[in-house]
C-alpha cells in the first residue's frame, strides 16, 4: 500500500489497534468538520497521540488508522463515531493544509500487523488475567470476568490497553509494540507499576 494522506484526530489516551473498536464522541468544531468531510470521502481518520502541550502539540509518529463504521449526527452538530482500526502507521510528513484539522502524509507499510496473531502462551495469558484482577480492584472497577475469559487473546490484550488509565508515554508504547506477546508484556509491567505506585491508578490527561 502506498502513503495515503489522511485526516488525523490527536487525542491523549485515545488508542486505536487493527481491528479493534474505538467509540468517539465528537465535539470541537474542527473534528466535526472533520467527520463530516471523511463520511463524505472513503470514511478514513487516523488516531494518533500528542507529544507536548504545544499549540499546535508536536505529534508521536506512529499512530493507528481507523475507518468509521458506525455514525451518529446528533441535533447539536455534534457526532458519536466508532471506529474500526485498519493499520497501524509512520506518519511520513505533516501537510500544510487549508482545512481546520491536521493531515499527513502516512505509510501503512511500516508495520506487518498479521491478520491472524500468533496467540499467547498460557502462562502469559494467565499473568495478564491475573494482573488485570489486580489492577480492577485497585481501581475499584466492577468487571464481568467471565466473559473476560472469553475473549480472545488479541481482543483482552488490546481492550486493556484502550480502556486502562495509563499516562502517554506508557499508550504510546502499547501502539508502538511489535506483536500482541510484546504487548501483552509491556501491559502487565504497566499495571504493577501504576497499581504500587503512591496514590494507586489516575486517570490520563486528555488533550485536543
Amino acid at each position: 500500500m502506498d502513503e495515503l494522506r489522511i485526516p488525523v484526530f490527536p487525542l491523549a489516551g485515545a488508542i486505536l489497534f487493527p481491528r479493534a473498536q474505538l467509540p468517539l464522541h465528537i465535539f470541537e468544531p474542527r473534528y466535526r468538520t472533520m467527520i463530516r468531510d471523511a463520511l463524505a470521502g472513503d470514511g478514513m481518520i487516523g488516531m494518533i497521540q500528542p507529544r507536548d502541550r504545544d499549540v499546535p502539540p508536536a505529534l508521536f509518529d506512529i499512530g493507528c488508522l481507523g475507518r468509521i463504521v458506525g455514525s451518529e449526527l446528533l441535533d447539536d452538530g455534534r457526532y458519536n463515531i466508532v471506529l474500526e482500526g485498519i493499520s497501524r502507521f509512520r506518519v511520513v510528513r505533516e501537510l500544510a493544509v487549508t482545512t481546520p484539522y491536521r493531515q499527513v502524509d502516512a505509510d501503512p507499510c511500516a508495520f506487518d500487523d498479521p491478520d491472524e496473531p500468533d496467540p499467547l502462551g498460557l502462562a502469559q495469558r494467565a499473568e495478564l488475567e491475573q494482573e488485570s484482577r489486580r489492577y480492577a480492584d485497585a481501581l475499584g472497577y466492577a468487571v464481568d470476568w467471565e466473559a473476560v475469559g472469553r475473549l480472545d487473546d488479541e481482543m483482552l490484550v488490546n481492550g486493556i490497553a484502550q480502556i486502562a488509565p495509563l499516562d502517554v508515554s506508557s499508550k504510546q508504547a502499547l501502539v508502538e509494540a511489535i506483536d500482541i506477546a510484546a504487548r501483552c508484556e509491556l501491559l502487565v509491567q504497566f499495571m504493577q507499576f501504576q497499581r504500587m505506585m503512591p496514590g494507586g491508578a489516575e486517570g490520563p490527561e486528555t488533550l485536543q
